[in-house]
């Protein structure tokens, strides 16, 4: 999936924070249409927590829903936890597994489900409950965004620069290391070629990544040794710098790129809570912290085929839930439910077990 373009609404969301609210008399109307209620009720009020100026946390997610006003279309193919702490000026952004088993609040009677599939069943309020439950730490609000207008959004920052932590080739088109347009990148440097008749030929050597470059680089799983969780970590260092690029206004002014992101995200943060954004968390988005949620995989024989899932150690979870809490400014509590909801008594006994399996593991 063409996963890291979810972060471009962070993007929009925090760069306010170098832009100055008056910037956003402009584009009120752009922004008021990004606006979509979660239709839950939530445990804390996001707009009185931004406008005391505390911590508050963002979950965003990434799907290729098509319309975003149909918001029980798709999964959820990322999931990221971002909290914004004014107090330490630091924004700490936590990567969630989107295959994490699960008991989806409200449709406990489908277990085992994989966490993304929460979206699609009840839309992004349904999403919201279950990481707040499998955390127990609160979501405030959310973020999604499809794949549409990624080239758009690249051109106007200017393209991104990040170092890969690996080397390897990756064509869109066979999801492989071979294939017509095919990128090669290079451990420890900026810079990557392209090649369009299967590597035969490379281009010149570049280390600023168009929208093309920079989603072939988020997009490879298959050749990565940490799979999927080395996939997080290219999205987050394409994200890292993307804020550092959104942050200069002279890549934001141009209204074209905030109606590019209207028509492609969606926000229970209204024009008002962005606009304090910009007043009172101006110094966060300087200090950005990356971290991930570890699980592990299982493969569960519940049904006529085994599916494969994720299955995070309890004391992973703690550590996670941990981290998060602290910045939001809240006392330590235990971690949620470990399947985010009740498990039927028809699938306890399995899960529990494997649960047992997977802490003695990480334990040893």
């Amino acid at each position: 999936m063409k996963r890291w373009i979810l972060y471009i609404l962070m993007v929009v969301v925090l760069a306010v924070i170098g832009w100055g609210g008056y910037l956003y008399a402009q584009y009120k109307g752009s922004i008021d249409s990004l606006q979509q209620s979660a239709k839950i009720s939530k445990t804390r009020n996001v707009s009185n927590l931004i406008a005391a100026g505390k911590p508050f946390s963002i979950l965003v997610l990434g799907s290729d829903v098509g319309e975003l006003d149909r918001d029980r279309t798709g999964l959820s193919d990322s999931m990221m936890v971002v909290t914004v702490n004014p107090k330490e000026n630091k924004v700490t952004m936590v990567s969630i597994p989107r295959d994490i088993m699960t008991a989806i609040p409200g449709d406990e009677d489908t277990f085992p489900q994989k966490l993304n599939a929460a979206y699609s069943l009840d839309g992004v309020g349904a999403s919201m409950k279950a990481v707040q439950n499998y955390l127990n730490v609160p979501i405030d609000s959310y973020a999604v965004v499809n794949m549409a207008g990624l080239e758009t959004l690249v051109k106007k920052v200017g393209g991104v620069s990040v170092k890969s932590p690996l080397s390897f080739q990756y064509s869109q088109e066979t999801a492989h290391d071979y294939g017509p347009d095919l990128y090669r990148f290079h451990k420890g440097s900026t810079s990557y070629e392209k090649s369009t008749d299967n590597g035969v030929t490379w281009s010149a050597s570049k280390t600023v990544m168009d929208g093309d470059a920079a989603l072939a680089f988020s997009r490879m799983r298959y050749d990565d040794p940490q799979g999927d969780y080395g996939r997080q970590e290219r999205q987050r260092l394409v994200l890292e710098a993307m804020l550092k690029k959104a942050v200069n206004i002279s890549t934001l002014v141009d209204p074209s790129f905030i109606k590019a992101i209207s028509k492609n995200a969606k926000t229970d943060l209204s024009f008002n809570d962005i606009v304090k954004i910009a007043q009172k968390y101006r110094g966060t988005v300087k200090n950005q912290v990356s971290d991930h949620l570890q699980g592990q995989g299982v493969t569960y024989y519940g049904g006529s085929l085994p599916v494969s899932y994720q299955m995070v150690p309890t004391t992973e979870k703690q550590r996670v839930t941990n981290l998060l809490r602290s910045q939001l400014d809240l006392k330590p509590k235990e971690t949620g439910s470990q399947f985010g909801g009740d498990v039927p008594t028809s699938g306890f006994r399995t899960a529990a077990s494997m649960l047992a399996q997977i802490n003695e593991k990480f334990v040893q």
